[in-house]
């Protein structure tokens, strides 16, 4: 039944509404997918479930004073609840206290412990939590955590450290007597409750208490939230020690995740929306609770829904639960209170949540802020995820094309001299195994993210990690800054810019002395191979575009800086070396080049190509571009853009126009776009070059898929908050390498959030980053001028 507001009741539908004698604003609460506990008038506890009518309400009496904690067990036969007062700690097993209730009995609860034990009580208990085999159970008192023992009713051991009361605890359930609490002093602490020794403290997080902790199993991690919305993500893996995956600012993912929905209903309704009032995004949303959610998201591009599960996390709030996806650490949908008009309670005080994997439904539990009233709601993920879903494109969009290039083109300029069309893309090795176009999903369960299959040498992904320095060297007698690195496609040559107006070619090996292009007045800002390997590159902050003989390290082509409007930010060849591709300003230009090959004495000091344009196009927003990035390595005609707006825009020259639009990609510009291009050296799926990665000072690296337009995981395990370091995906397309400021260089499996390894040996900020497309090596430069060459074992 509609709402006054519009939203359906087949999303939200509130199941049961119970009022209390006392204040409910922080009523404990529990929940299951089949059963919600609350306390009742204060000492009375209830247990609801929407089985049926014989099932829905049960009350169980056993307190004198206020409950002030409840937690169901994990294990369903028998399902047990424990709750704690200020005068007594009791467990009930559910069935049997239900039966009893049948039979016209009173049920009766087995008490763990009251006020004339010691020490247990004499505190308020802020927490319950039981182990995974229900064997065991935590108790929160205060800044106390007493571990008890169920069969024995019995303390087993009593941790004390932290500083302030302790707010949540969880059972660590692949590490045996590992417990893992946080506290309103700010950080959280990692026991060994079998011999009752702290094994880990963090530091102090934020300046607001920590409410809330959960732990992942499959991608071992620790995920906490604090009063003012903040998430933290941890890495629990060995030689990790607790490394921080992602943080996470609930109000800043509801704001993009909003602004995105918007920008795609007026980029396909051709609407415009009015601009949020700025109250409204300064809204913070409180982590009350975590709990786990794997849904089978629909297919953004097709509609259908994909059979693999997505691993998710439901935040509770005081007015929005929110679905965090936890590879990429964005929003998949959010329920607003306040937009189910319908509800009886629009700002709560506690929450609980709780989905299954099977199940379509969702059972929270809320209680009133600013009133008596416990509800209990039921969310249809289905629904919820199909009303959020941000309109597609309108139509597929791949890389690899599929269609010739029609005389419409600005790209049937370079082909028209040929005696027909050429095919829209000879990537033919990539395309040998054919493969459903759909979007990707990514595996915890397998070795490799599944986007890149084995390559032609037969590397493991353990054969060809590059993580043994063999060399150094420095590209200067005196510091300077090396700004871009790239290999050349056979492998052999590796081309660096550098701060001081030189570009260097080294071996592959480093050995050797480099050869130097010189001409620039300015810093080398980027270098770029062509395909065929006779021609570099290079951009400079003097404004100029420089195109030299790789061999005789001869300019044969210059663009100066009044050649364009505005100065060259980015270029490199496209289309199999048909074109130059530029930045200018807020706009990108093709220009069409020839290099003459004659030799003329009189006038062998001035370049011998020339150039014209034949293409240009401004991006939507009328933003910088900061960006480019397009494939040379075979036809493709998908251009990406990333402006000052923090926008990424992706062309489609076979039409000639712009074909998406992603908002709000970091939180700063983009200072680097790099695309999955392969090797000619390795094969991969052919999904797998609709691949990309941005990166941003101070917001670590994500990864896109071209055809979702959505971001499919996040890489924030390394410092980067000062200086723009590079990415670079390796030829397979199962790593990604980028810089660090904490001189070192990270690895990364693109199956997992957390570095699968980081690369020692820098003296400064490592700057850049580039895999050889045809050996297992990884060259790496740095801000005082070294380059390292990692090799595997």
């Amino acid at each position: 039944m509609p709402s006054s507001d519009g939203h359906t009741s087949d999303i939200v539908a509130e199941r049961y509404v119970a009022e209390s004698k006392e204040s409910a604003a922080h009523a404990p609460l529990a929940c299951t997918t089949q059963h919600c506990a609350f306390p009742l008038d204060g000492n009375r506890l209830c247990v609801w479930s929407p089985k049926g009518p014989s099932h829905q309400l049960l009350t169980l009496q056993g307190h004198r004073q206020s409950i002030t904690a409840v937690a169901f067990g994990n294990q369903t036969d028998p399902l047990r609840l424990c709750s704690a007062s200020q005068d007594c700690v009791i467990m009930w097993s559910v069935d049997e206290c239900r039966e009893k209730t049948l039979q016209g009995l009173t049920p009766r609860g087995t008490v763990l412990g009251s006020r004339d034990d010691p020490g247990l009580l004499s505190q308020t208990v802020l927490c319950l939590r039981f182990s995974l085999d229900d064997r065991a159970i935590a108790v929160c008192a205060g800044n106390k955590i007493s571990v008890m023992d169920v069969e024995k009713q019995s303390v087993l051991v009593e941790l004390q450290g932290h500083q302030g009361s302790v707010t949540a605890v969880e059972f660590c359930p692949w590490q045996a007597h590992t417990l893992i609490s946080v506290s309103e002093d700010r950080s959280f602490k990692v026991w060994d409750y079998r011999v009752g020794s702290l094994t880990y403290s963090s530091c102090i997080l934020t300046a607001y208490p920590l409410l809330s902790v959960l732990t992942r199993e499959e991608s071992p991690q620790l995920v906490t939230g604090s009063a003012d919305g903040q998430l933290w993500i941890f890495s629990l893996m060995e030689r990790h020690h607790y490394h921080c995956v992602a943080h996470v600012d609930l109000r800043k993912e509801s704001k993009t995740f909003s602004t995105r929905r918007r920008m795609a209903e007026d980029s396909q309704y051709h609407t415009v929306h009015e601009v949020d009032k700025g109250g409204e995004a300064e809204a913070t949303f409180p982590v009350l609770s975590l709990a786990h959610c794997d849904l089978c998201l629909p297919d953004a591009q097709c509609g259908a829904v994909s059979s693999e599960y997505t691993r998710c996390l439901w935040v509770g709030s005081s007015t929005a639960l929110f679905i965090l996806n936890l590879a990429s650490f964005e929003l998949e949908a959010a329920v607003h209170f306040k937009e189910f008009q319908s509800l009886s309670i629009q700002v709560a005080g506690s929450c609980a949540v709780m989905s299954e994997a099977t199940s379509p439904k969702a059972l929270c539990i809320l209680s009133s802020m600013f009133g008596n009233k416990i509800a209990v709601l039921e969310i249809s993920l289905a629904a919820l995820l199909s009303s959020q879903q941000s309109p597609g494109a309108g139509r597929m969009l791949s890389v690899l094309a599929s269609c010739c290039v029609p005389p419409t083109s600005p790209l049937y300029f370079g082909i028209i001299k040929e005696k027909g069309p050429k095919p829209a893309t000879t990537k033919q090795h990539a395309l040998r195994s054919a493969v459903e176009d759909r979007p990707l999903v990514f595996h915890t369960k397998v070795r490799s993210s599944g986007y890149a299959s084995a390559p032609h040498k037969e590397y493991s992904l353990e054969e060809f990690l590059p993580r043994n320095l063999s060399r150094q060297v420095a590209v200067a007698q005196e510091p300077v800054a090396v700004g871009c690195l790239q290999f050349s496609g056979d492998g052999q040559r590796l081309a660096c810019g550098l701060a001081n107006h030189l570009s260097l070619v080294f071996d592959a090996s480093l050995s050797g002395t480099p050869a130097v292009f010189s001409g620039h007045d300015g810093a080398v800002s980027s270098v770029c191979w062509s395909h065929d390997m006779r021609w570099l590159l290079s951009t400079g902050r003097d404004r100029t575009l420089r195109v030299w003989s790789a061999h005789r390290t001869e300019l044969m082509l210059l663009l100066a800086a009044d050649s364009l409007p505005k100065p060259v930010t980015c270029a490199q060849f496209y289309y199999l070396d048909t074109f130059i591709l530029l930045s200018s300003g807020p706009e990108f230009c093709l220009l069409k080049y020839h290099i003459d090959l004659c030799r003329d004495d009189i006038r062998r000091y001035k370049p011998k190509g020339r150039c014209k344009p034949v293409f240009r196009l401004a991006v939507s927003s009328g933003a910088d571009v900061t960006s480019l990035s397009a494939v040379n390595g075979f036809y493709s005609h998908i251009i990406l853009t990333a402006g000052r707006d923090r926008t990424v825009e992706v062309f489609d020259l076979n039409a000639g126009c712009s074909a998406a639009v992603i908002a709000e990609v970091h939180s700063r510009p983009i200072h680097q776009i790099c695309q999955n291009q392969g090797s000619s050296f390795t094969a991969q799926q052919s999904s797998a070059y609709n691949l990309f990665l941005t990166t941003a000072v101070g917001d670590g690296v994500r990864l896109w898929d071209l055809r979702t337009l959505r971001c499919v995981r996040r890489f924030e395990g390394h410092p980067a908050r000062c200086y723009p370091c590079g990415v670079a995906f390796s030829p397979c397309g199962r790593l990604m390498a980028c810089g660090a400021e904490d001189r070192h260089a990270y690895v990364y499996d693109t199956s997992s959030s957390s570095f699968l390894y980081r690369l020692a040996g820098h003296t400064d900020t490592v700057t850049a980053v580039a895999f050889n497309p045809a050996a297992p090596q990884l060259t790496t430069a740095t801000l005082d001028g070294k380059l390292q060459l990692f090799v595997a074992e």
